[in-house]
Protein backbone atom coordinates (compact mmCIF):
# COMPACT_ATOMS: atom_id res chain seq x y z
CA UNK A 1 0.00 0.00 0.00
CA UNK A 2 1.79 3.03 -0.96
CA UNK A 3 2.32 5.74 2.26
CA UNK A 4 1.10 9.43 2.88
CA UNK A 5 3.73 12.03 2.56
CA UNK A 6 2.32 14.46 3.16
CA UNK A 7 1.45 16.90 6.10
CA UNK A 8 -1.40 16.23 8.74
CA UNK A 9 -2.52 17.75 11.05
CA UNK A 10 -4.87 15.81 13.27
CA UNK A 11 -8.02 17.43 14.43
CA UNK A 12 -8.32 15.69 17.86
CA UNK A 13 -4.63 15.43 18.76
CA UNK A 14 -5.39 14.65 22.52
CA UNK A 15 -8.02 11.47 21.33
CA UNK A 16 -6.20 7.54 20.99
CA UNK A 17 -8.57 4.38 21.27
CA UNK A 18 -11.76 4.54 23.59
CA UNK A 19 -11.16 2.62 26.89
CA UNK A 20 -14.10 0.19 25.85
CA UNK A 21 -12.13 -1.04 22.99
CA UNK A 22 -8.48 -1.09 24.93
CA UNK A 23 -10.30 -2.92 27.78
CA UNK A 24 -12.40 -5.34 26.03
CA UNK A 25 -9.74 -5.96 23.53
CA UNK A 26 -7.39 -6.94 26.76
CA UNK A 27 -10.21 -8.75 28.46
CA UNK A 28 -10.61 -10.86 24.91
CA UNK A 29 -6.48 -11.90 24.85
CA UNK A 30 -6.98 -12.37 28.67
CA UNK A 31 -9.85 -14.65 28.73
CA UNK A 32 -11.00 -12.41 31.48
CA UNK A 33 -14.33 -12.06 32.43
CA UNK A 34 -15.90 -8.61 30.86
CA UNK A 35 -17.54 -6.41 33.19
CA UNK A 36 -15.79 -3.56 31.06
CA UNK A 37 -17.78 -2.11 28.12
CA UNK A 38 -21.36 -2.07 29.04
CA UNK A 39 -23.43 -4.66 26.84
CA UNK A 40 -25.22 -7.88 28.42
CA UNK A 41 -24.12 -11.27 27.60
CA UNK A 42 -27.68 -12.48 27.48
CA UNK A 43 -30.30 -13.16 24.59
CA UNK A 44 -32.98 -10.38 23.00
CA UNK A 45 -36.32 -11.45 23.18
CA UNK A 46 -37.14 -14.03 21.05
CA UNK A 47 -40.27 -11.75 20.08
CA UNK A 48 -38.25 -9.25 19.03
CA UNK A 49 -36.02 -11.09 17.10
CA UNK A 50 -38.74 -12.80 15.23
CA UNK A 51 -40.53 -9.69 14.42
CA UNK A 52 -37.14 -8.35 12.93
CA UNK A 53 -37.14 -10.84 11.38
CA UNK A 54 -40.80 -11.74 9.96
CA UNK A 55 -40.53 -7.80 8.78
CA UNK A 56 -37.34 -8.64 6.60
CA UNK A 57 -38.89 -11.26 4.86
CA UNK A 58 -41.93 -9.34 4.30
CA UNK A 59 -39.17 -7.23 2.18
CA UNK A 60 -38.85 -4.13 4.69
CA UNK A 61 -35.30 -3.94 3.56
CA UNK A 62 -34.71 -0.86 1.63
CA UNK A 63 -33.84 2.89 2.81
CA UNK A 64 -36.34 4.08 5.67
CA UNK A 65 -37.81 7.57 5.39
CA UNK A 66 -35.16 9.92 6.29
CA UNK A 67 -36.30 10.62 9.74
CA UNK A 68 -37.33 7.26 11.00
CA UNK A 69 -40.88 5.21 10.33
CA UNK A 70 -43.70 7.06 11.03
CA UNK A 71 -45.07 4.27 12.88
CA UNK A 72 -42.53 4.02 15.17
CA UNK A 73 -42.44 7.86 16.14
CA UNK A 74 -46.08 7.67 16.64
CA UNK A 75 -45.34 4.76 19.17
CA UNK A 76 -42.29 6.71 20.90
CA UNK A 77 -44.88 10.02 21.22
CA UNK A 78 -47.39 8.01 22.88
CA UNK A 79 -44.91 6.60 24.99
CA UNK A 80 -42.75 9.88 26.12
CA UNK A 81 -46.75 11.40 26.60
CA UNK A 82 -47.60 8.43 28.81
CA UNK A 83 -44.12 8.70 31.04
CA UNK A 84 -43.51 12.21 31.05
CA UNK A 85 -46.86 13.97 30.63
CA UNK A 86 -45.96 15.67 27.11
CA UNK A 87 -46.84 15.38 23.77
CA UNK A 88 -43.89 15.71 21.11
CA UNK A 89 -45.28 15.75 17.06
CA UNK A 90 -44.27 12.44 15.63
CA UNK A 91 -44.02 14.44 12.54
CA UNK A 92 -41.59 17.18 13.27
CA UNK A 93 -40.15 16.72 16.68
CA UNK A 94 -38.95 12.72 16.66
CA UNK A 95 -36.27 11.60 14.31
CA UNK A 96 -35.05 7.85 14.67
CA UNK A 97 -31.09 7.67 15.60
CA UNK A 98 -28.09 5.08 14.50
CA UNK A 99 -27.86 4.94 18.24
CA UNK A 100 -27.67 7.50 20.77
CA UNK A 101 -23.96 8.27 20.30
CA UNK A 102 -25.02 9.48 16.68
CA UNK A 103 -27.92 11.41 18.46
CA UNK A 104 -25.12 12.93 20.31
CA UNK A 105 -23.21 14.22 16.91
CA UNK A 106 -25.98 15.42 15.28
CA UNK A 107 -27.59 17.34 18.01
CA UNK A 108 -24.06 19.08 18.89
CA UNK A 109 -23.02 19.33 15.15
CA UNK A 110 -26.69 20.89 14.42
CA UNK A 111 -25.81 23.70 16.98
CA UNK A 112 -22.31 24.39 18.31
CA UNK A 113 -20.33 26.88 16.14
CA UNK A 114 -16.72 27.99 16.47
CA UNK A 115 -15.89 29.43 19.73
CA UNK A 116 -19.25 28.31 21.77
CA UNK A 117 -18.67 26.94 25.27
CA UNK A 118 -20.02 23.99 25.89
CA UNK A 119 -20.64 22.94 29.63
CA UNK A 120 -20.41 19.02 30.58
CA UNK A 121 -20.02 17.30 33.94
CA UNK A 122 -17.29 15.14 34.67
CA UNK A 123 -16.56 12.09 34.45
CA UNK A 124 -18.48 12.54 31.22
CA UNK A 125 -19.01 9.72 28.75
CA UNK A 126 -16.23 9.93 26.35
CA UNK A 127 -18.20 10.58 23.24
CA UNK A 128 -19.40 14.49 24.65
CA UNK A 129 -15.95 16.26 24.28
CA UNK A 130 -15.11 14.85 21.00
CA UNK A 131 -17.36 16.07 19.45
CA UNK A 132 -17.99 19.32 20.94
CA UNK A 133 -14.06 19.79 19.39
CA UNK A 134 -14.66 18.37 16.07
CA UNK A 135 -17.21 21.44 15.32
CA UNK A 136 -15.05 24.43 16.89
CA UNK A 137 -17.22 24.13 20.34
CA UNK A 138 -15.09 24.73 23.42
CA UNK A 139 -16.39 22.51 26.12
CA UNK A 140 -16.07 23.52 29.91
CA UNK A 141 -16.10 20.96 32.25
CA UNK A 142 -17.31 20.87 35.57
CA UNK A 143 -16.74 17.91 38.03
CA UNK A 144 -19.17 16.08 39.97
CA UNK A 145 -18.46 16.10 43.88
CA UNK A 146 -17.22 13.09 44.48
CA UNK A 147 -17.94 10.27 45.77
CA UNK A 148 -22.11 10.38 45.22
CA UNK A 149 -21.10 12.35 42.07
CA UNK A 150 -23.91 15.42 42.26
CA UNK A 151 -23.68 18.67 40.41
CA UNK A 152 -22.99 21.57 42.32
CA UNK A 153 -24.73 24.26 40.91
CA UNK A 154 -23.29 27.28 42.35
CA UNK A 155 -20.53 26.67 40.01
CA UNK A 156 -22.77 26.09 37.25
CA UNK A 157 -24.16 29.12 37.97
CA UNK A 158 -20.80 31.04 37.94
CA UNK A 159 -19.40 29.19 34.88
CA UNK A 160 -22.39 30.07 32.58
CA UNK A 161 -21.95 33.12 30.49
CA UNK A 162 -22.64 34.89 26.71
CA UNK A 163 -20.21 32.22 25.00
CA UNK A 164 -22.64 29.15 26.93
CA UNK A 165 -24.16 27.57 23.94
CA UNK A 166 -24.97 24.17 25.31
CA UNK A 167 -24.95 22.37 28.86
CA UNK A 168 -24.86 18.50 28.54
CA UNK A 169 -26.52 16.15 31.31
CA UNK A 170 -26.68 12.53 31.45
CA UNK A 171 -29.44 10.80 33.98
CA UNK A 172 -29.17 8.20 35.25
CA UNK A 173 -25.35 8.86 34.49
CA UNK A 174 -22.85 6.86 33.14
CA UNK A 175 -19.72 6.06 34.07
CA UNK A 176 -20.98 6.48 37.95
CA UNK A 177 -24.68 5.21 38.11
CA UNK A 178 -25.61 8.95 39.80
CA UNK A 179 -29.20 10.64 38.84
CA UNK A 180 -30.55 13.80 38.69
CA UNK A 181 -33.44 14.49 41.08
CA UNK A 182 -36.41 16.80 40.30
CA UNK A 183 -34.42 19.38 42.65
CA UNK A 184 -31.58 18.85 40.10
CA UNK A 185 -33.89 19.72 37.29
CA UNK A 186 -35.59 23.00 38.76
CA UNK A 187 -31.77 24.62 39.58
CA UNK A 188 -31.01 24.06 35.91
CA UNK A 189 -34.38 25.63 34.77
CA UNK A 190 -33.37 28.56 36.94
CA UNK A 191 -30.26 28.64 35.53
CA UNK A 192 -31.44 29.02 31.81
CA UNK A 193 -34.48 31.12 32.13
CA UNK A 194 -34.43 33.91 29.88
CA UNK A 195 -31.51 32.78 27.96
CA UNK A 196 -30.68 31.27 24.84
CA UNK A 197 -28.83 28.41 26.05
CA UNK A 198 -29.46 25.02 25.17
CA UNK A 199 -29.87 21.88 26.78
CA UNK A 200 -28.76 18.05 25.44
CA UNK A 201 -29.97 15.61 27.44
CA UNK A 202 -28.57 11.93 27.30
CA UNK A 203 -31.32 9.59 29.18
CA UNK A 204 -30.19 6.57 27.76
CA UNK A 205 -30.51 4.53 30.97
CA UNK A 206 -33.70 5.92 31.14
CA UNK A 207 -36.10 2.78 32.04
CA UNK A 208 -33.00 1.15 34.35
CA UNK A 209 -33.30 3.35 37.84
CA UNK A 210 -33.24 1.49 40.98
CA UNK A 211 -34.65 1.67 44.84
CA UNK A 212 -38.29 3.35 44.04
CA UNK A 213 -36.70 6.37 41.85
CA UNK A 214 -38.59 8.28 38.99
CA UNK A 215 -36.36 9.04 36.29
CA UNK A 216 -36.57 12.62 36.27
CA UNK A 217 -36.10 13.34 32.62
CA UNK A 218 -36.06 16.77 31.22
CA UNK A 219 -39.51 16.18 29.35
CA UNK A 220 -41.31 16.42 32.49
CA UNK A 221 -39.80 19.85 32.78
CA UNK A 222 -41.66 21.60 30.24
CA UNK A 223 -39.76 25.11 30.54
CA UNK A 224 -36.48 22.69 30.28
CA UNK A 225 -37.92 21.14 27.39
CA UNK A 226 -38.65 23.78 25.21
CA UNK A 227 -35.04 24.62 24.97
CA UNK A 228 -33.39 20.40 24.84
CA UNK A 229 -32.85 18.05 22.78
CA UNK A 230 -33.36 14.46 24.63
CA UNK A 231 -31.44 10.85 23.08
CA UNK A 232 -32.70 7.82 24.37
CA UNK A 233 -31.79 4.11 23.02
CA UNK A 234 -33.46 0.97 22.41
CA UNK A 235 -30.46 -0.83 22.58
CA UNK A 236 -29.97 0.10 26.57
CA UNK A 237 -33.40 -0.79 27.25
CA UNK A 238 -33.97 -3.86 25.30
CA UNK A 239 -30.32 -5.88 25.78
CA UNK A 240 -29.66 -5.04 22.06
CA UNK A 241 -26.59 -2.73 21.82
CA UNK A 242 -25.15 -4.09 18.94
CA UNK A 243 -28.57 -2.66 17.01
CA UNK A 244 -27.25 0.81 17.14
CA UNK A 245 -30.75 2.29 17.57
CA UNK A 246 -31.87 5.32 19.13
CA UNK A 247 -33.90 8.29 18.89
CA UNK A 248 -33.82 11.81 19.73
CA UNK A 249 -36.64 14.13 20.63
CA UNK A 250 -36.68 18.41 20.44
CA UNK A 251 -39.41 21.29 19.77
CA UNK A 252 -39.48 21.83 16.19
CA UNK A 253 -37.41 24.11 15.44
CA UNK A 254 -34.09 22.36 16.92
CA UNK A 255 -35.66 19.05 15.43
CA UNK A 256 -35.23 20.98 12.28
CA UNK A 257 -31.56 22.13 12.60
CA UNK A 258 -30.94 18.47 14.03
CA UNK A 259 -32.36 16.77 10.63
CA UNK A 260 -30.18 18.97 9.27
CA UNK A 261 -26.82 17.22 10.25
CA UNK A 262 -28.96 13.41 10.37
CA UNK A 263 -29.23 13.44 7.02
CA UNK A 264 -25.45 13.82 5.86
CA UNK A 265 -24.54 11.55 8.98
CA UNK A 266 -26.72 8.30 8.96
CA UNK A 267 -29.70 9.50 6.07
CA UNK A 268 -31.61 7.12 7.28
CA UNK A 269 -31.89 3.86 9.60
CA UNK A 270 -32.19 -0.34 9.92
CA UNK A 271 -36.04 -0.50 8.18
CA UNK A 272 -36.75 -3.80 9.93
CA UNK A 273 -35.58 -3.04 13.17
CA UNK A 274 -37.84 0.19 13.19
CA UNK A 275 -40.88 -1.46 12.02
CA UNK A 276 -40.17 -3.86 14.71
CA UNK A 277 -39.66 -1.68 17.56
CA UNK A 278 -42.87 0.09 16.44
CA UNK A 279 -44.66 -2.95 17.00
CA UNK A 280 -42.58 -4.14 20.30
CA UNK A 281 -43.00 -0.55 22.02
CA UNK A 282 -46.70 -0.22 21.08
CA UNK A 283 -47.26 -3.02 24.47
CA UNK A 284 -46.47 -1.29 27.29
CA UNK A 285 -45.47 -4.63 29.23
CA UNK A 286 -42.61 -5.04 27.03
CA UNK A 287 -40.89 -2.20 28.98
CA UNK A 288 -42.13 -3.25 32.29
CA UNK A 289 -39.42 -5.45 34.84
CA UNK A 290 -36.62 -3.43 33.28
CA UNK A 291 -35.75 -1.95 36.53
CA UNK A 292 -36.54 -4.75 38.03
CA UNK A 293 -34.28 -6.93 36.37
CA UNK A 294 -31.14 -5.09 36.81
CA UNK A 295 -31.82 -3.75 40.16
CA UNK A 296 -31.55 -7.68 41.11
CA UNK A 297 -28.35 -8.05 39.44
CA UNK A 298 -26.85 -4.97 41.34
CA UNK A 299 -28.26 -6.57 44.36
CA UNK A 300 -26.77 -10.17 43.76
CA UNK A 301 -23.47 -8.69 42.45
CA UNK A 302 -22.97 -5.97 45.52
CA UNK A 303 -24.09 -8.95 47.86
CA UNK A 304 -21.49 -11.36 46.79
CA UNK A 305 -18.90 -8.52 47.24
CA UNK A 306 -20.40 -7.66 51.18
CA UNK A 307 -17.50 -8.43 54.05
CA UNK A 308 -14.94 -7.26 50.78
CA UNK A 309 -12.46 -4.49 51.25
CA UNK A 310 -14.45 -2.42 48.92
CA UNK A 311 -16.51 0.32 49.94
CA UNK A 312 -19.81 -0.24 47.71
CA UNK A 313 -22.30 2.49 46.79
CA UNK A 314 -24.95 1.46 45.30
CA UNK A 315 -25.53 2.80 42.04
CA UNK A 316 -28.98 4.52 41.62
CA UNK A 317 -29.61 3.84 37.79
CA UNK A 318 -27.49 2.71 34.68
CA UNK A 319 -26.30 -1.23 34.83
CA UNK A 320 -22.44 0.11 36.61
CA UNK A 321 -21.18 -0.23 39.77
CA UNK A 322 -18.60 1.57 40.92
CA UNK A 323 -16.17 -0.16 43.60
CA UNK A 324 -14.05 1.61 46.04
CA UNK A 325 -10.79 -0.28 45.78
CA UNK A 326 -8.53 2.20 47.94
CA UNK A 327 -8.35 0.08 51.00
CA UNK A 328 -7.04 -2.56 48.76
CA UNK A 329 -4.48 -0.93 46.03
CA UNK A 330 -2.39 2.06 45.72
CA UNK A 331 -2.22 2.18 42.26
CA UNK A 332 -4.08 4.79 39.76
CA UNK A 333 -7.27 3.16 38.11
CA UNK A 334 -5.79 2.28 34.66
CA UNK A 335 -3.05 0.11 36.00
CA UNK A 336 -5.22 -1.60 38.30
CA UNK A 337 -7.79 -2.34 36.08
CA UNK A 338 -5.15 -3.75 33.20
CA UNK A 339 -3.59 -4.94 36.11
CA UNK A 340 -6.84 -6.89 37.39
CA UNK A 341 -7.66 -8.10 33.86
CA UNK A 342 -4.71 -9.93 33.04
CA UNK A 343 -3.80 -11.17 36.59
CA UNK A 344 -7.08 -11.79 37.95
CA UNK A 345 -9.00 -12.61 35.14
CA UNK A 346 -12.32 -9.88 35.54
CA UNK A 347 -11.80 -6.61 33.47
CA UNK A 348 -13.84 -3.69 34.84
CA UNK A 349 -13.27 0.14 33.09
CA UNK A 350 -11.11 3.39 34.93
CA UNK A 351 -13.24 5.66 35.77
CA UNK A 352 -10.41 9.08 35.24
CA UNK A 353 -10.66 8.19 31.75
CA UNK A 354 -13.88 10.06 31.77
CA UNK A 355 -12.28 13.10 32.92
CA UNK A 356 -10.55 16.08 31.33
CA UNK A 357 -7.89 16.22 33.55
CA UNK A 358 -6.29 13.88 36.45
CA UNK A 359 -8.20 12.81 38.96
CA UNK A 360 -7.71 9.60 41.29
CA UNK A 361 -10.77 8.77 43.37
CA UNK A 362 -9.53 4.77 43.37
CA UNK A 363 -12.80 3.70 41.94
CA UNK A 364 -13.49 1.45 39.07
CA UNK A 365 -16.73 0.54 37.05
CA UNK A 366 -18.59 -2.28 36.93
CA UNK A 367 -20.98 -3.74 34.41
CA UNK A 368 -23.46 -6.12 35.57
CA UNK A 369 -25.51 -6.40 32.96
CA UNK A 370 -23.99 -10.00 32.96
CA UNK A 371 -26.06 -13.49 33.61
CA UNK A 372 -26.05 -14.42 37.27
CA UNK A 373 -23.41 -16.98 37.02
CA UNK A 374 -20.85 -14.13 35.36
CA UNK A 375 -21.60 -11.98 38.31
CA UNK A 376 -21.15 -14.78 40.67
CA UNK A 377 -17.81 -15.96 39.13
CA UNK A 378 -16.20 -12.36 39.32
CA UNK A 379 -17.43 -11.40 42.69
CA UNK A 380 -16.13 -14.22 43.62
CA UNK A 381 -12.33 -13.38 42.82
CA UNK A 382 -12.88 -9.65 43.70
CA UNK A 383 -13.88 -10.60 46.89
CA UNK A 384 -10.72 -12.78 47.33
CA UNK A 385 -8.79 -9.33 47.12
Amino acid sequence: MPKFQGSLSSKLPKAGTSIFTVMSGLSAEQGAINLSQGFPDFGVDPQLIDLVTGYMKAGHNQYAPMPGLLSLRKAISQKIEKSYSLAYNPESEITITSGATQAIYSAISAVVKEGDEVILFTPAYDCYSPAIELNGGKPIHIQLQHPYYTVDWNEVKKTVNYRTKLIIINTPHNPTGSILSAADMMELEKITHNSDILILSDEVYEHIIFDGYEHQSVARFPKLAERSFIVYSFGKTFHATGWKLGYCVAPEKLMHEFRKTHQFQVFACNHPMQAAMAEYISVESNYNGVSLLYQQKRDLFNSLLKGSRFVIRPSAGTYFQLLDYSAISKDDDLSLAQKWTKEQKVSSIPVSVFYHKSVQNGVLRFCFAKQDETLARAAQILASL
